[in-house]
């Protein structure tokens, strides 16, 4: 069964406490949390604080993806914020395996995400060290993106890829994830679907999130 983060981007921030109940009592795995600083990608949206605040009302795992430079410099504030899992990219640091390595030091889970216009080849040499590839189906920066097609061919490779090697990393999606191409996806070789507006823009929330457990 597929593993379902929720974007937390995609909510009502006007009654935040409410969207995370509702997360906490659905049938959803991870709560995406997306972490933007106005450089690396150009929007700002939250922080450590905001996590830290959100951490006591539910002990599903909190998937932090760092779209910031120099992510290094707040690991250990995420990690006290209450992250599970951290994911950089690969050109928002200088020293990528360095920075992976810092990530699992604090007993964390370590992510790796390529944008749409960058090549596997840039994480050939960690894949060993990472618990997750994120697959970026859009650029990053916003939500409610259209799915950019040539994600697809990505995902079939990097799964080619880890069965090549003999490596057990899940493989995440973030972009443009609605219930119409979300089985695509997970025959494509995807084992994380990361949707935002293709859950809380819908009717019924709850009800979306188990029809994508459902699939």
């Amino acid at each position: 069964m597929a593993i379902l983060a929720p974007s937390l981007l995609s909510a009502d921030f006007s009654r935040l406490g409410e969207e995370m109940d509702l997360l906490d009592e659905s049938l959803c795995d991870y709560i995406h949390l997306d972490i933007m600083d106005g450089h690396y990608v150009p929007n700002i949206s939250f922080g450590p604080g905001l996590i830290k605040a959100l951490r006591p009302r539910t002990k599903k795992v909190f998937d932090v993806h760092l779209m910031i430079t120099e992510p290094e410099r707040y690991f250990q504030d995420f990690d006290q914020a209450g992250a599970d899992l951290i994911t950089i990219h690969t050109d928002a640091t200088i020293h990528l395996h360095r920075s992976l390595q810092e990530i699992k030091d604090l007993g964390l889970k370590a992510g790796v995400a390529l944008n749409p216009g960058q090549s596997l080849e840039e994480i050939k040499y960690v894949l060993e060290d990472v618990d997750l590839v994120l697959i970026m189906s859009v650029n990053p920066g916003f939500g409610g993106q259209s799915f950019i097609p040539s994600a697809l061919e990505k995902i079939k490779d990097l799964k080619a890829l880890r069965d090549q090697k003999g490596l057990n990393f899940l493989i995440e999606v973030d972009g443009g994830i609605k219930l119409d191409n979300a089985k695509e996806l997970l025959e494509a070789g995807a084992d994380v679907l990361v949707s935002g507006s293709g859950v809380f823009k819908e009717d019924n929330p709850k009800a979306t999130i188990q029809a994508f457990k459902e699939l």
